[in-house]
């Protein structure tokens, strides 16, 4: 496709030693095929209820009732039109393959574009029967490029039996051996919902999947277990928090995917999931990585200064209310200036009580004041083996802080995702060659870049699945490098 001359990408791989391994490429599905999918999953009347829901509201209403209502600016124009071959690469996996050395990959999972969005149907029915179209579709079109790339298999997560059942058909009846999962659910408040039903899908609140959630979701991450499959969330938060702009899809996209892995990797690590799970590896998908460095020194610093030992600093009960008392009779000044000792002391006793309005809480259960107890952590050390060997975070080429992930202490696990067959890159030839960028500017090292394009996606997949490589263009390397003990 490209003639005599190597591609920007094609000539970086030609130096390096190692493999690239693109852990988040993505397919434009091909909708006309995709709709006979879903008319043998679910009938005709699929097709119709799919596209009511696809549509987009934002593009039905007056600016003035946008506003009213401040419904979030959707994406638009998110798909290569102009560089009309990546289109079409993005789409058929046979012209994929054709041009996987002029792309400077060795190996790729592909990840859905329209899964994205049929994770969050909130009607049930829908949402199961667009998932299951998506997965056989791209069962069949990807089936014969196995050597070379892979796809994952939507699941969506509204409850563990669905998520279950999906993940089951997948691996056992499709061959799938990756898999797309939904990193939370919207659902609807309870109270509000019994109350008011017309106001239901106004009055939601985000179900991380591991803390305070609706379901309990080990069946699920034990099913992953089982059957060998890393999970890989991959999920937008464009419509809630500080994603939830009328007019501005800039606004809404920065940060929404960093956002939505946040959300669910704290939830993990503070539910305990990575305690009762040990072997099973997580990847949080095109955040980047600069999120979780940060994540994980917040929760040094949390829990040294908030474990059970350290809150009793901060116990009520061991506040020297007399202490406190002279000390106010003596430098009160204007605040307590005239008042008899015991109205000081009775003001003292107010906050002895948490009755000054700074107090959130006057009685705690000593069985819930411990933040961290689903952890069983006793030493820092502890973070550190429950965080970084299980998390993996998909970084971009064009993300300068990626360098950050092994340049600070812990080294954390970045891998490359391309988020090819999207709108931020523009060739696709040229993807791969900005990645190693971060080499040239001297933000890497020749380690780290390995580490990136490489060694990481390969102990994700391969660390749950030891034959997930097997029969591909990489298998030797990626035997050898477990082989070393790296895993």
């Amino acid at each position: 496709m490209h003639g005599t001359h190597l591609s920007p990408s094609e000539a970086v791989r030609s130096r390096l030693d190692h493999p690239v391994i693109d852990g988040d490429g993505h397919t434009v599905e091909y909708v006309p095929v995709l709709l006979d999918y879903l008319r043998e999953v679910g009938g005709t009347g699929m097709i119709e209820r799919y596209e009511k829901f696809s549509t987009l509201a934002w593009y039905d209403l007056t600016p003035e009732e946008r506003f009213r209502r401040r419904v979030t600016r959707p994406g638009w124009w998110t798909r290569p039109t102009r560089n009309t071959l990546d289109r079409a690469t993005a789409m058929l996996p046979k012209l994929r393959r054709e041009r996987m050395d002029e792309l400077g990959t060795d190996f790729a999972i592909i990840y859905p574009t329209l899964g994205l969005y049929a994770v969050r149907a909130p009607d049930d029915e829908l949402r199961r029967a667009v998932c299951r179209a998506i997965n056989r579709m791209h069962a069949d079109i990807f089936r014969d490029y196995a050597t070379r790339m892979t796809p994952a298999a939507t699941i969506p997560m509204h409850t563990p039996a669905e998520a279950v059942e999906e993940l089951e058909y997948c691996v056992r009846e499709l061959g799938f051996k990756a898999a797309m999962f939904a990193s939370h659910v919207v659902r609807p408040i309870p109270a509000v919902a019994d109350s008011h039903p017309e106001l239901a899908d106004q009055a939601i609140w985000i179900d991380n999947l591991a803390l305070d959630s609706a379901y309990d979701y080990d069946p699920v991450w034990a099913k992953c277990v089982e059957l060998k499959v890393a999970v890989t969330g991959h999920s937008l938060s464009m419509g809630w928090g500080a994603h939830a702009t009328v007019n501005s899809f800039m606004y809404n996209h920065m940060g929404h995917f960093a956002n939505s892995g946040d959300l669910l990797c704290k939830a993990l690590f503070l539910g305990g999931v990575t305690r009762r799970f040990p072997g099973l590896n997580f990847a949080f998908l095109e955040g980047g990585v600069s999120w979780a460095v940060q994540l994980y020194h917040d929760l040094v610093g949390r829990w040294e200064k908030r474990n059970v030992e350290a809150l009793a600093q901060l116990d009520p009960a061991r506040l020297d209310q007399r202490t406190l008392t002279e000390l106010f009779a003596r430098y009160g000044e204007k605040l307590v200036a005239g008042l008899p000792r015991e109205e000081i002391a009775a003001g003292v006793a107010k906050i002895a009580g948490n009755r000054d309005g700074l107090g959130a809480a006057r009685r705690e259960n000593p069985e819930d004041m411990d933040d961290f107890a689903a952890c069983a952590i006793t030493r820092r050390e502890d973070i550190h083996g429950l965080f970084v060997p299980n998390f993996y975070f998909g970084c971009e080429a064009d993300d300068p802080t990626t360098a950050w992930a092994f340049n600070g202490q812990p080294r954390l696990n970045a891998m490359f995702s391309s988020d090819v067959g999207h709108w931020d890159v523009r060739d696709m030839r040229e993807c791969v060659a900005e990645a190693y960028e971060g080499v040239e500017s001297g933000l890497m090292d020749a380690r780290d870049f390995r580490e990136f394009v490489f060694a990481n996606a390969a102990r994700l997949h391969a660390g749950m699945n030891p034959d997930f490589f097997k029969g591909t263009a990489v298998e030797a390397e990626v035997e050898a490098l477990l082989g070393d003990g790296n895993r």
